[in-house]
C-alpha cells in the first residue's frame, strides 16, 4: 500500500517510528513531515500529505501533530478528502467501517506509540462497510 506520512515537530517521534514500522510490513511510505524537533507549522506537511491521498498519488495518510485537531483540519479543507481524528481503537474503527476515513490524524500528545501503530494497523485493515453509510458520504462534498 503507497501510504503518505506527515507531522509537525510534536509528531516527529511518533513518525519516525511509524515509518520504519510502516516499511517493514512492506509499505512505500511517503515521507512530508519533519524530521526533526524544532517547532514548525503543521500546515506546511500536512497540505502534501492530503494532496497525495486526493488525488490518488497515495492510498491512505497519515498525519500527527499534538492534538491532532489542527492536522485534521487542514487535511479536511481537500475534495474527497475525510481525515479522522483517533484517539482509540474504537473510533477509529468506526472511522473506517462508517465513514470510509482516507487519512488518519494520530494526537501524540494524548497517544502511546503503541496505540498509535495499533491504529494504523486497524486503519490499514478496516474495510468501509457502504450501505447507508455510503449515502451519509455522498452528502459531505458540497
Amino acid at each position: 500500500m503507497n501510504i503518505s506520512i506527515g507531522n509537525d515537530h510534536a509528531g516527529t517521534a511518533y513518525k519516525l517510528e511509524l515509518l520504519s514500522y510502516l516499511t517493514s510490513k512492506g509499505h512505500t511510505v511517503i515521507n512530508h513531515g519533519t524530521n526533526d524537533d524544532n517547532s514548525m507549522d503543521y500546515p506546511d506537511t500536512i497540505h502534501p500529505v492530503a494532496e497525495d491521498v486526493s488525488n490518488c498519488k497515495s492510498d491512505i495518510g497519515i498525519i500527527i501533530c499534538g492534538s491532532g485537531n489542527g492536522a485534521n483540519m487542514t487535511a479536511n479543507k481537500y475534495e474527497n478528502i475525510r481525515s479522522a481524528l483517533c484517539w482509540n481503537k474504537e473510533t477509529c474503527l468506526l472511522s473506517r467501517q462508517h465513514n470510509d476515513a482516507n487519512i488518519l490524524s494520530l494526537p501524540a500528545r494524548f497517544i502511546s506509540l503503541e496505540e498509535a501503530k495499533e491504529m494504523v494497523d486497524l486503519f490499514l485493515s478496516t474495510p468501509f462497510e457502504g450501505g447507508r453509510h455510503q449515502r451519509r458520504i455522498d452528502k459531505i462534498n458540497k
